[in-house]
């Protein structure tokens, strides 16, 4: 890595840390109920939350469909080389956090998947699930390891539901990802397709596997926003603490559910 982009790299982690300490505050003014839930943006949140609904429900949950039809040992293959290729960012914040044991844990995932499993189509090192288990940490989560506050609940378009804190999180992560940074270093737009293919995948490959999940909260719901919001914050919450009901993915996405790792939630929302 230069000495410029090392340089980029801790600009970003201070300007980050500095928005977050700005922002994640105590919150006043709106109604008390939204206060109570730490939502100040509601009414502008429903309005993105719905239109994201409405894109989940012509674009992703068609697809997701479609790919659902696939035998389930070529998508458990895809999902645990995309996870793998989450090694990168999950590592670096395993570090920043000061989590040593969760480092080695990711390097071991990493090599043992990598070498042993095909590069990562096969995970390995969890085998039978007794072995290491796949753990997503992001900068949101090592902001709130430092002692940040998670800000008012944002409903972020396309990417779903979030706060400040994760929001601003969401920029580190990229830079520690070397996908991107080999989009930024070179002139071929291959990994600005890979990038993207990555995400779009991950996205339809956890909302195939939340259909009816979903559906059936949608169904029970009396305000499905507010479960949404509930849920997240939830989930969340159980990632920070690196909780065993956490192992699933992070929730950013029209998608609306949580990977069926998260045996602590029934259902929920996608990356």
């Amino acid at each position: 890595m230069r000495v410029s982009g090392i340089l980029r790299l801790l600009s970003v982690l201070v300007v980050s840390v500095g928005l977050v300490a700005c922002a994640a505050g105590p919150q006043t003014g709106g109604n008390t109920q939204s206060a109570e839930v730490n939502d100040p943006f509601e009414d502008v949140n429903r309005v993105i939350f719905e239109v994201n609904l409405a894109l989940d429900k012509v674009l992703v949950r068609p697809a997701a469909l479609f790919y659902g039809q696939l035998p389930g040992g070529i998508k458990d293959g895809i999902r645990n080389f995309l996870r793998n290729l989450k090694t990168p960012v999950i590592l670096a914040n395993n570090i920043l956090q000061g989590d040593v044991q969760g480092a080695s844990d990711t390097i071991g995932r990493f090599l043992t998947n990598t070498i042993a499993g095909l590069g990562g189509v096969f995970d390995v090192a969890n085998g039978n699930g007794k072995g290491i288990a796949y753990r997503p940490e992001d900068f949101g989560q090592t902001l709130a390891v430092w002692g940040f506050g998670e800000g008012p609940y944002l409903m972020l378009p396309i990417l779903g539901p979030s706060n400040v804190r994760d929001g601003v999180g969401m920029v580190p992560d990229y830079f520690f990802d070397p996908i991107n940074w080999w989009d930024m270093n070179s002139d071929s737009d291959t990994p600005s397709y890979i990038g993207i293919g990555g995400r779009v995948l991950t996205a339809i490959d956890t909302r195939s596997r939340n259909v009816s999940q979903l559906e059936d909260l949608e169904a029970t719901s009396l305000d499905f926003y507010a479960t949404v919001r509930s849920l997240y914050r939830q989930q969340r919450e159980n990632m920070i603490r690196n909780s065993d009901e956490a192992e699933g993915e992070a929730i950013p996405s029209v998608n609306f559910e949580i990977d069926e790792d998260d045996a602590s939630n029934k259902a929920a929302l996608v990356q």
